[in-house]
């Protein structure tokens, strides 16, 4: 079985590789440096907004994984069309898709992707192709609490942190978890369509603080900002790009939580439950 794997040196990407890998899985590292893949991976060279290069790759594949990189909306709808059609044209077994956070699964929702943004285009398209189909919908990342503007006032201070009420909910979940979620799609094809990833209930900043409490070994307390404060903080580590940051956790804080629904989650259609924070700093030798 041959599974094709993008951004498979990247956050996402690299998890879900591993896993497959574990499992037995023949997996493929689709990335435009594959010098930058280490040795004993395969790897294939694509173009992303190439659909003749994803074409290629996907050729007889069993399975497909793939993620919108972060980017300029333009580029990310030609990616996406270029998506569509390579899978279309080549008919691999199953397509795999992650939101990267970006929610699919909540019409009612004002944070709801819009109809036409390039997710949808990528999630409709390849849905649309008659191609066997799940889609991963995970919320915020574990991954965010490691920056280090966040991880460095939690060891040496004692405060976490970051730009939501204390109190507000959110189904956190990690590249790992994500990635477990992957995996058993690509491997069991009996379920379909959207798949929710994360922490149900959902944690809150005390939450959040309590397992970095318990994991560093002192206490940490939950701080709340403002998106825009935290905007100055990752300014620096991001450039142009914080601002879209910005942008999202403003729209978030307008809201009452940003939770997964129980009959839609992994919990619930895969028996798989996310990592308790503490756990997931363990896994990741975090100190």
């Amino acid at each position: 079985m041959v599974d094709i794997i993008h951004g498979a040196t990247g956050a996402q990407g690299s998890p879900v590789l591993s896993a497959l890998t574990a499992a037995g899985r023949t997996a493929i590292a689709a990335v435009r440096h594959p010098e930058a893949v280490p040795g004993g991976i395969a790897a294939r060279q694509v173009d992303l907004a190439s659909a003749d290069s994803l074409a290629s790759a996907y050729e007889g594949a069993d399975g497909v994984f793939v993620h919108l990189p972060m980017g300029a909306p333009e580029a990310a709808a030609v990616q996406a069309r270029a998506v569509v059609e390579a899978v279309d044209r080549t008919r691999p077994g199953r397509v795999v898709i992650s939101t990267s956070g970006q929610i699919v699964d909540q019409p009612d929702s004002p944070l709801q992707a819009a109809a036409g943004s390039p997710i949808m285009t990528l999630i409709d398209g390849v849905t649309g192709s008659g191609v066997p189909t799940a889609v991963v919908a995970p919320r915020l990342y574990l991954e965010n609490l490691l920056l280090p503007v966040v991880l460095a006032p939690a060891r040496q201070e004692g405060v976490l942190r970051y730009p939501l009420p204390a109190s507000f909910p959110v189904s956190w979940s990690s590249h790992l978890d994500v990635a477990d979620v992957v995996a058993r799609l690509l491997m069991d094809t009996s379920v379909s369509g959207t798949v929710a990833v994360g922490h149900r209930p959902g944690l809150t900043g005390a939450d959040l603080a309590a397992a970095f409490s318990n994991h560093l070994g002192r206490e940490v307390h939950f701080e709340a900002i403002t998106p825009e404060a935290f905007g100055e903080l990752i300014t620096p580590l991001f450039g142009p790009a914080a601002a879209p940051v910005v942008e999202l956790y403003r729209a978030l804080n307008a809201q009452d939580g940003c939770t997964i629904a129980e009959d839609g989650s992994a919990q619930e259609l895969l028996g798989l439950r996310p990592r308790p924070v503490e756990q997931w700093l363990k896994d990741l030798a975090i100190s």
